[in-house]
């Protein structure tokens, strides 16, 4: 009888740490719900005929996002940057990528920082009307700009998630109008992968 109950013991305990293992450490949803440190893309990505820089920082359930981008890919003309930050939910498996899931980023502020003095250059970009001065970054989250609307008028993103055996981490290709701001505006594929720097 004693042999059974420390027989059964030890099978319960198996259980129970291999379905924690697989459960959650091993789970795909569970390990995007719970990204830590910062990721940023390996080298600038090309975004026609510019070349931006993602740098991802993730922790406690909160994320943020700085931008930048330039007119050459070794980033040395940069144009803008674009911080945003707020909180993300991972939600169901993605029905047309295979291995990514829908995620929601919640933007709480959005901010924008003109890296160029070119006035010309500026205003190409569709920054002439958001009373940006050069270097000095401007919360627009009550107005918009450029192509990002208020907080009130999209206070999210509607994107993909995905993470590789390798931990890359992987985020829906943007539109060219930059509106992921409901359901239907979910990307269809995957950017390149930003890697863990830190």
């Amino acid at each position: 009888m004693k042999a059974t109950i420390i027989s059964l013991a030890i099978l319960l305990m198996a259980t129970f740490s291999f379905s924690f293992d697989n459960g959650k450490g091993n789970d795909l949803k569970y390990r995007l719900e719970h990204l830590s440190g910062t990721y940023a893309d390996a080298k600038p990505y090309q975004y026609g005929k510019a070349w931006g820089k993602r740098v991802f920082t993730f922790s406690k359930g909160r994320w943020t996002l700085l931008f930048t981008m330039s007119l050459d890919p070794e980033m040395k003309m940069k144009v803008f940057q674009f911080r945003t930050l707020g909180t993300y939910k991972v939600q169901e498996p993605s029905d047309k990528v295979t291995g990514a899931y829908n995620a929601l980023f919640n933007e709480e502020k959005k901010f924008v920082t003109l890296r160029t003095g070119d006035a010309k250059l500026a205003q190409a970009f569709g920054f002439g009307g958001c009373g940006l001065e050069t270097n000095v970054e401007k919360d627009i989250s009550a107005t918009g700009c450029s192509a990002w609307k208020p907080v009130a008028d999209c206070p999210g993103d509607y994107d993909l998630l995905s993470l590789d055996k390798a931990g890359k981490l992987y985020f829906g290709e943007r539109p060219a109008d930059n509106d992921m701001c409901s359901p239907e505006k979910r990307p269809n594929a995957l950017t390149p992968p930003v890697v863990k720097v830190k």
